[in-house]
């Protein structure tokens, strides 16, 4: 069949502007809520998402999606040794910043990121490279649950001593996914899973706040002024917007009731101010954005493309609708960011990048039966 190399899929690079552009305008009002608290805290976020976030990662989307893709799948070892060495400098004092108990950035020249989501990308770009190397085996030990079990398990053993247990989740859900997506045996991915819920037991033994989460996720009503306050005032937020909501800038929770108005509860500041329609044309952009991604691997190439935008798309569109779901209460709490919205100008470049990858996939993707 033919292959397509001029064109990139318009309609994945245009729902991803689109939500872009619905991030940047939710981010914006959410950090009116900073700007009342700390002035200068609101500059420095800000220039962090518009700077770093979505210029560097507008400039990355565009000279990825111009590289062939297959030039990654030489250097895969290297770049996942390179982020490991990164995410473990978040251990180095002087080097490594913790915040609220968590060691997640490093400080290098006066400017902080986040290794961690250089380490996720990077887990599973390591992943498809070596599925695709062994695709007509991946049904085996051997070649389809150990390699996940041997590289995801290194990037969660450093994600869950700094401590990040949504991180190991989702990355964990995303390499699931791959080895799904390559053949793997059901069998095995319950096996998965399994080990997954351990995990999640063993961590909730090991650090309260885990535990104190999966609390609050049984009972919200058990300690409505503590572990529980997150979850209360997001949805009385999210409740207020009805149905269209109470107009952009015009939310009030953000200004002294929600925790974590730019990050964690950003979801809670969109359902206040674009109510019910606007939050779920929000989801609804996750949701076509996952279908879109995942016709672009289905029509992959090669394995290695096919698997790699798998991957990636999982990690985009998971995060987002566990963050989401967080938000009102399906799930348990848990700190990771909303995709293109949330603040993180380290989050938002690296997921542009990641979409500048897909759109290189797409550019040589076999053309349809139809």
């Amino acid at each position: 069949m033919a292959l397509h190399t001029k064109k990139a899929d318009a309609p994945f690079f245009l729902t991803t502007a689109a939500l872009v552009v619905f991030g940047l305008l939710i981010f914006t009002s959410a950090a009116l809520g900073q700007l009342a608290r700390d002035g200068a805290s609101f500059t420095s976020v800000a220039t962090s998402q518009i700077l770093l976030g979505f210029v560097l990662g507008s400039v990355l989307l565009y000279i990825l999606s111009r590289i062939d893709y297959r030039l990654w799948r030489r250097y895969t070892p290297y770049l996942f040794g390179i982020a490991m060495a990164l995410t473990l400098l978040t251990f180095v004092p002087h080097i490594g910043l913790s915040l609220k108990g968590a060691s997640r950035w490093i400080v290098i020249g006066g400017l902080s990121f986040q290794p961690e989501e250089a380490l996720k990308f990077t887990t599973i770009l390591f992943l498809a490279a070596v599925y695709a190397a062994r695709f007509k085996k991946t049904d085996t030990i051997k070649s389809g649950i150990l390699p996940l079990l041997l590289i995801t398990g290194s990037s969660a053993c450093i994600l869950i001593v700094q401590p990040d247990t949504a991180g190991v989740i989702i990355i964990g859900m995303a390499s699931a996914g791959m080895l799904f997506a390559a053949g793997g045996r059901v069998a095995h991915l319950f096996l998965l899973m399994l080990i997954g819920v351990l995990a999640i037991v063993a961590a909730a033994f090991v650090y309260p706040h885990v535990a104190a989460r999966i609390k609050t996720y049984m009972d919200q009503s058990a300690d409505p002024q503590g572990s529980g306050y997150q979850v209360e005032q997001s949805l009385i937020s999210v409740g207020s917007g009805g149905l269209l909501g109470q107009g952009f800038g015009q939310g009030v929770e953000k200004f002294s009731y929600l925790p974590e108005p730019i990050g964690d509860s950003i979801f809670a500041v969109a359902g206040e101010e674009f109510g019910f329609v606007g939050s779920t044309l929000l989801v609804l952009l996750f949701a076509i954005f996952g279908i879109l991604g995942l016709r672009i691997a289905a029509r992959a190439p090669d394995p290695f493309g096919g698997l790699l935008v798998v991957g990636l798309v999982i990690l985009i569109v998971g995060q987002s609708f566990f963050n989401i779901a967080s938000t009102i209460a399906l799930v348990p709490l848990v700190g990771v960011p909303l995709i293109f919205v949330s603040h993180g100008g380290t989050a938002l470049a690296l997921s542009l990048a990641e979409v500048g990858i897909i759109l290189s996939v797409s550019r040589h993707m076999r053309a349809s039966n139809s």
